[in-house]
């Protein structure tokens, strides 16, 4: 039937007096008519003997004649307009490039809904599947967050945005301002030096150094703390927001990521 109707579109388009392309397709793409072939039914051979104007361009002088005082110099002599080099040198150096920005100087992207007072479900590190309060993105990109620690015992401590789910439960946060001195350099730790060893009885004597946090650190964890167990009873549903942040959150069979509205 289709070769039918495509002879049917061809009688009415040759009598309404259309103009049919000089090359068409046949099957799988391949043209009915050659490079070589094509160039003989448009006829450019006889374009070929045409040839577009040539446009001539102004000679630029490269010397001029310059006069010169004296009785014994001539009073002329030819110079050139662009002197050239005196030294050439005998190898060639590299140009100075602008070099790449470091990684510190990059600019941060974070998650449109990864805001202020957002409830976040951590993926990973030691306190994976608690539920924590955003406090603010910091210069570095990674997020400052915190349990609070009298809720679930998760301290103050800075999150790449890679381990974490953003959840739709917020705290208002407008009230609280983060206190300007919870940056980067604030998280940084200090190695301390390490020691020669002496003997033998050294090696087995040193022992790994475990964290501990200083006076400021528990300062700074119990006034936040403080500032965002106000703003949770505050909440609509403050009754049951406690015990939303202590329930560690996870999948129970039957329960896909990609189902769930968090």
């Amino acid at each position: 039937m289709a070769p039918i109707v495509k002879a049917k579109k061809v009688a009415k388009s040759a009598k309404k007096g259309k103009k049919h392309p000089l090359n068409s397709y046949l099957k799988g793409g391949i043209l009915r008519y050659s490079k070589a072939q094509m160039y003989k039914r448009r006829a450019l051979y006889r374009l070929k003997g045409k040839k577009s104007p040539v446009v001539e361009k102004e000679k630029v002088p490269i010397k001029k004649v310059k006069k010169i005082g004296g009785p014994k110099n001539g009073g002329e002599r030819t110079v050139y307009l662009r002197k050239p080099k005196a030294n050439y040198p005998t190898k060639t150096f590299v140009k100075k490039r602008p070099g790449k920005a470091n990684f510190s100087e990059h600019k941060r992207n974070t998650r449109r809904n990864l805001q202020p007072g957002t409830i976040l479900i951590l993926l990973a590190g030691r306190h994976q599947g608690k539920r924590v309060v955003l406090l603010k993105t910091l210069a570095s990109g990674l997020l400052l967050v915190t349990g609070p620690f009298a809720i679930n015992s998760c301290p103050l401590r800075r999150v790449s945005q890679r381990y974490v789910i953003g959840t739709s439960t917020r705290v208002d946060l407008s009230t609280y301002k983060v206190p300007e001195h919870l940056n980067d350099a604030y998280f940084r730790r200090l190695k301390a030096k390490k020691q020669k060893k002496t003997g033998e009885a050294d090696i087995f004597a040193a022992k790994k150094e475990r964290f501990v946090p200083n006076e400021q650190r528990k300062k700074d964890q119990k006034e936040v703390d403080s500032a965002l167990l106000k703003l949770i009873k505050a909440h609509p549903e403050g009754k049951y927001f406690t015990k939303y942040l202590q329930n560690m959150f996870a999948l129970h069979s039957s329960q896909y990521p990609h189902r769930l509205r968090f």
